[in-house]
């Protein structure tokens, strides 16, 4: 009897490790940091000769850890149908936003 008591106890652990596993939350926080600087001007970027097959997307300026940095300009695989639409910055309010380039139909 005594074993029966101990294997009772040992499953009902399991059981409520178990439960406390599944139901604990998750406790994960978004930040998104804008800036409240508009980006610098676009760089001069010599736009290669056109490419069968692919769509030039200008370099940019990206917003990281606090400051500006400048991406090159890099080709997209075309996609039949559509037109690359290149990313741009927008206001949005006191603060800038990123629109990432997508292809548009």
């Amino acid at each position: 009897m005594n074993n029966s008591i101990r294997l009772f106890i040992a499953k009902a652990a399991i059981v409520a490790a178990g439960t406390c596993a599944v139901a604990a939350p998750a406790l994960a926080e978004i930040v998104v940091v804008e800036p409240s600087a508009p980006p610098p001007a676009e760089r001069v970027e010599v736009m290669p000769a056109p490419r069968a097959g692919y769509a030039w997307d200008k370099g940019h300026w990206r917003w990281d850890h606090g400051q500006y940095v400048w991406v090159r300009g890099h080709w997209q695989a075309e996609r039949v149908g559509y037109h690359w639409v290149p990313g741009h910055w927008i206001a949005h309010g006191p603060n800038w936003r990123w629109v990432e380039g997508h292809w548009a139909a």
